[in-house]
């Protein structure tokens, strides 16, 4: 009897990983390590440290120009209530998606950067990696 259960659970766990797999397909989430491996795969970019500790910068290679900018910063800095420290992605946008983008989850006016012209994306897997990477794209297209 005790196998028979033992089994049973191992099958109900089973299936629980795959719905969840299932769910979850295409929702990839993006945080810090995520984002550098998919740089460096897409643009040949590795993070550069300028200021010596964990913020960092993704640059062209070619003009050095940024294109992104990671931030670790308090929850606080964004109008979130938590008091905890949270990575941030600010990237170039077209200032005309902006206001749009500032409506979902996860996005925030830019920190420390040109509000017109900047936005910030919280790297918490709060927002997809479907919806970060064409917004990082873009931001490299418009930094050239």
């Amino acid at each position: 009897m005790l196998c028979l259960r033992h089994w049973e659970w191992n099958k109900a766990k089973n299936v629980n990983i795959m719905l969840y797999r299932l769910i979850t397909w295409g929702m990839e989430t993006m945080e810090r390590k995520e984002l550098f491996e998919w740089a460096k795969e897409i643009y040949g970019t590795e993070p550069d440290y300028p200021w010596n500790d964990w913020n960092c910068v993704l640059r062209h290679k070619n003009n050095k120009k940024w294109f992104a900018l990671i931030v670790e910063i308090n929850a606080r800095k964004l109008g979130l209530p938590e008091d905890k420290t949270v990575d941030v992605l600010n990237i170039k946008c077209d200032p005309m998606m902006i206001g749009s983008l500032r409506m979902k989850e996860g996005f925030f006016p830019a920190y420390h950067m040109n509000k017109e012209n900047w936005i910030s994306i919280l790297l918490d897997g709060t927002v997809l990696a479907d919806e970060i990477k064409p917004l990082l794209e873009l931001s490299y297209q418009l930094t050239r």
